[in-house]
């Protein structure tokens, strides 16, 4: 039974190797150090027991600093044929393909080109078109993986609904590419959806 706990253990830190966000590697190392460390000290093997309860306390250190530590945001636009935003867009192609498979850069296209600002790094790109003169599509909203924790959408999708607004708009649009992307979209506040159009909207506007 120890040596199943002990196997358990293993494959949870394996796993937290494989997570691209930060936060979600460091809570799932957590519980494999605590497991592994619980396996050390009933098996008497001290070493392993105390240095994965180390682990578990630098994990617990780690996190309370991420969910205590404020970061700052910012969106900043810039022009639709920004060569950062053209580098950035190509560095991460391969990527941005697996989640949006349709997209293709066209700047001429794009009523507002975004890059998301956290701690001034760029975290993310929103690229829109005008869908109608009422309705903004999200062509992209792509995050690299290390910030890929859900607060750059809520900053721009829940915080800063007036940056889309005050251009006249009164609704976002995005087409869903896949089951985690519905998921992400609801989350964001995107809950109708057109049948017709496989599109989900967002008022911004009440």
């Amino acid at each position: 039974m120890y040596e199943y706990l002990g196997y358990v253990a293993s494959v949870v830190i394996a796993i937290s190797m494989l997570m691209n966000s930060i936060q979600k590697l460091r809570w799932i190392n957590l519980f494999g150090a605590a497991l592994f460390s619980t396996y050390g000290f009933v098996i008497g093997a001290l070493p392993v027991g105390l240095l994965n309860g180390f682990i578990v306390g630098i994990d617990i250190y780690y996190l309370i600093k991420m969910y205590s530590t404020k970061d700052y945001y910012r969106l900043l636009e810039v022009r639709h044929d920004n060569k950062y935003l053209e580098a950035f867009l190509e560095f991460h192609n391969d990527e941005i393909k697996k989640f949006f498979p349709d997209f293709q850069f066209k700047p001429e296209m794009n009523k507002l080109s975004l890059l998301i600002l956290r701690n001034m790094s760029v975290a993310g790109v929103i690229l829109a078109h005008e869908y109608d003169n009422k309705t903004l599509k999200i062509g992209l909203d792509y995050v690299i993986p290390e910030y890929r924790d859900q607060k750059p959408g809520k900053f721009v999708y829940t915080q800063n609904l007036y940056y889309f607004s005050k251009f006249g708009y009164e609704k976002l649009c995005s087409k869903p590419h896949s089951k985690t992307h519905t998921k992400y979209l609801k989350k964001m506040g995107f809950s109708v959806f057109d049948n017709n159009t496989e599109l989900m909207f967002k008022r911004l506007i009440f």
